[in-house]
């Protein structure tokens, strides 16, 4: 049985899912805000909020749990130097998805925003 085994497949094969939720992940740390299709940013949610859970005890042992991750040191470094403590005191819920009016021009694909909660 497959009770919660949920996943969103994006419509690619595994490895190149892995590599575009890592690379929206780096995004998302690096800017704060990413504009993406809302299937996606619902994908990558999880991933960045457990790193930001990660992030708010600085350990060496934290760090290297999160470059495994990422595979971007300065994305990790920015995550626990910046965003870890500003997340201190919050128990989860770091992101927020906006859903924009418009869609996508070429497939009409629902569209949002994905960031950071001040």
């Amino acid at each position: 049985m497959r009770h919660a085994k949920h996943k969103y497949k994006l419509g690619v094969e595994p490895s190149h899912r892995k590599a575009m939720i890592r690379n929206l992940a780096v995004e998302v740390i690096d800017h704060g805000k990413i504009k993406t299709t809302q299937t996606r940013a619902k994908a990558v949610r999880g991933v960045v909020e457990k790193l930001v859970t990660l992030a708010k005890n600085d350990t060496v042992h934290n760090r290297r749990l999160a470059l495994q991750k990422l595979n971007n040191k300065g994305a990790v470094n920015k995550l626990f130097t910046e965003i870890g403590p500003k997340f201190k005191e919050r128990n989860g819920g770091y992101t927020r998805i906006v859903k924009l009016a418009d869609k996508r021009l070429g497939d009409s694909s629902s569209m949002g925003y994905i960031s950071f909660v001040e």
